[in-house]
């Protein structure tokens, strides 16, 4: 079963979903939220992405390697900006994202 062989891509990509749906809420909390706007915005695409690869890939999608291939350039983009804050919400977040990012790649043997 598809969805079998790609469980730990698809955990990444709930668990990347999940900590940037924490990471926007948390940075529109932040005083300076115009300094986070790039951030919020990242954590709302890659929270969509994840949620929609991760649904490709329990599917058994023909097309879930090529979304994931995209998946892991958003997760890859949102894990770098979350980097440069020092909020703790951002650097898990980062975390979430460089590790999703690895497993799409991996999935999508790119």
């Amino acid at each position: 079963m598809a969805h079998q062989e790609n469980q730990a891509c698809v955990d990444a990509c709930n668990a990347c979903a999940d900590a940037c749906d924490h990471c926007a809420a948390a940075c529109l909390q932040e005083q300076d939220v115009k300094m986070m706007a790039k951030c919020i915005a990242l954590d709302m695409d890659c929270a969509a992405i994840c949620r929609l690869a991760a649904g490709y890939m329990a599917r058994g999608s023909e097309f879930a390697k090529q979304l994931c291939q995209l998946c892991a350039q958003v997760c890859q983009a949102c894990g770098e900006e979350c980097a440069k804050h020092q909020h703790d919400h951002c650097q898990a977040c980062s975390k979430a994202c460089l590790k999703c990012a690895d497993e799409c790649r991996r999935m999508a043997g790119a």
